[in-house]
């Protein structure tokens, strides 16, 4: 697998020392950072905002989207809601926000993300189908260009609703670091996947630097009995 696996005992917690960590080091005056969806990326961006209250600067910060549904900003499941009412709106500023919006189509996103070149960090998460952004087992953005940074999706086995815009594997090794949270029993099996190499999408991962925090119930069984990290 690419990247170095930390079973933690807090995800969200080990993620917010992650990002305020990174933010202290980052080789710019300006941060750049794309988000992701799902319950555990809400309880990563609630700590978040805690955790950066004294050590982020939020004018300095931009926001990027990993991924969005095609539906409408304010709908249930808009990855853009989910920051905005986890995060944006609990920190109150930021330099700059970028969402995907899947009526303007991916060559807006693809020449945003060319334009800036690096994200300091693109914050990932794993279905128990292996895929992560929205890269489907089986889809048509898995096998695309490498020259392709942003791409249209659809789960081709249709357990994931909703046509959806997404970085591509090329996008998502455009940063200096990769951080993918994984909680929960449910997701052990894809997680277990990822650690022994099986093809899942999720597992095709690249960047600078991949870090996968994992919990023990997520943990795959090789893990399992080390100590947290």
């Amino acid at each position: 697998m690419n990247g170095e696996v930390v079973v933690v005992d807090d995800v969200a917690r080990a993620f917010a020392d992650r990002v305020t960590g990174a933010f202290a080091a980052r080789p710019d005056e300006d941060f750049s950072i794309a988000l992701s969806g799902g319950e555990t990326a809400r309880r990563c961006y609630e700590q978040l905002a805690v955790a950066g209250a004294e050590a982020i600067n939020w004018w300095h910060v931009d926001f990027y989207w990993g991924d969005e549904r095609c539906v409408a900003a304010d709908d249930a499941a808009s990855n853009l809601r989910l920051a905005r009412e986890a995060l944006l709106e609990r920190v109150g500023a930021a330099h700059a926000l970028y969402p995907m919006r899947c009526d303007e189509g991916p060559e807006r996103y693809q020449l945003l993300v060319g334009q800036l070149g690096r994200f300091d960090i693109v914050h990932l998460g794993l279905g128990p189908d292996g895929h992560t952004a929205s890269l489907f087992p089986g889809s048509p953005a898995l096998e695309s260009d490498p020259g392709l940074l942003v791409a249209r999706n659809e789960d081709p086995a249709g357990n994931n609703p909703h046509p959806r815009m997404t970085l591509t594997f090329s996008g998502i090794a455009r940063s200096r670091l990769v951080l993918v949270t994984v909680e929960g029993a449910a997701k052990q099996t894809a997680m277990q996947a990822v650690y022994d190499g099986v093809d899942v999408p999720a597992a095709r991962i690249s960047s600078e630097r991949v870090v996968w925090l994992v919990d023990r119930e997520a943990a795959p069984r090789q893990l399992r009995g080390r100590p947290p990290g």
